[in-house]
């Protein structure tokens, strides 16, 4: 599968969920998300425990670039007792939890994180399909940037993984 994404800094919290209303988005509720993260050899792999949800392994390349940047995933359903496993046979990375509110427009995930020790981001997945394709998605995400107001210095080209791992780094 495939996605169109980007990450960014969120100034007001108030002022996001005011502008996902105005976008007339579908608001999905909240969801408290523990990603853990493995070491393997390329990519990234974590396994996703969600309330409401199940659990579920994720594997995604995607260029560490602040632009919105293709992510190819994969997913698949698995059963918790795997995540100690894993964790024997790779190795734990980084533990990210977080909760995420989150909201659909179009073919855009719209996700407004808090995550625990690192702060409150926002980002955009926008998911191709044969409706939509690259460009169209493209395009419904900078439509958001503008909605939202965010500024290039608002945009983050690491992931929470990276951002827990390496503290220091801030874009």
């Amino acid at each position: 599968m495939r996605n169109i994404e980007i990450k960014a800094h969120l100034r007001d919290w108030d002022t996001a969920v005011e502008t996902c209303l105005s976008l007339n988005t579908v608001n999905k509720g909240i969801l408290r998300q523990v990603d853990t993260y493995f070491n393997v050899p390329e990519g990234r792999l974590k396994l996703r425990e969600a309330e409401p949800g199940g659990c579920e392994l994720i594997y995604y390349h995607r260029p560490d670039v602040v632009e919105p940047k293709p992510s190819e995933y994969q997913l698949q359903e698995v059963p918790p007792a795997l995540k100690d496993f894993l964790a024997t046979a790779l190795g734990v990375n980084a533990v990210v939890d977080k909760e995420r509110h989150l909201y659909l427009w179009r073919n855009v995930r719209i996700h407004l994180d808090q995550v625990q020790g690192l702060g409150r981001f926002i980002e955009f997945e926008a998911v191709l399909s044969e409706f939509y394709d690259e460009e169209d998605s493209r395009e419904n995400i900078r439509q958001l940037l503008r909605e939202f107001a965010l500024e290039s210095t608002d945009l983050l080209a690491a992931s929470y993984q990276d951002m827990i791992t390496y503290p220091n780094r801030t874009r």
